[in-house]
């Protein structure tokens, strides 16, 4: 069951980085409190059907999307993606924008 509240958390908290949403954005969007999705972000609890789908809305995803990766109609649908999702999931603000810029250095059509 941890394993399902961490891999639950990290989905979360990746889809919520992507949407660059803080903790305190995505708890006003959800109706909870900052500390409730810090927990829910760190496994350190789980979250009842009504929480999971008021974050579903609040991030714009299935609420299945928030236990999986692998959903056909998903958006992070290869494994490849996903190990690399939720890798970035625990990083800090400073490291997420430091890979962003080296991510668009790399894509940038070259003169």
């Amino acid at each position: 069951m941890d394993d399902l509240r961490r891999r639950f958390g990290r989905l979360v908290k990746a889809h919520r980085a992507r949407l660059g949403l803080t903790q305190e954005a995505l708890a006003e969007r959800a109706g909870a409190s900052t500390d409730m999705i810090s927990k829910i972000e760190s496994g350190a609890t789980g979250a009842r059907f009504g929480m999971i789908t008021q974050l579903a809305q609040a991030l714009g995803v299935d609420p299945a999307e928030l236990f999986t990766s692998e959903l056909p109609s998903g958006q992070l649908q290869r494994a490849a993606l996903n190990d690399i999702t939720i890798r970035l999931a625990g990083l800090g603000d400073g490291e997420l924008r430091w890979l962003g810029e080296l991510i668009e250095a790399a894509l940038r059509p070259r003169a």
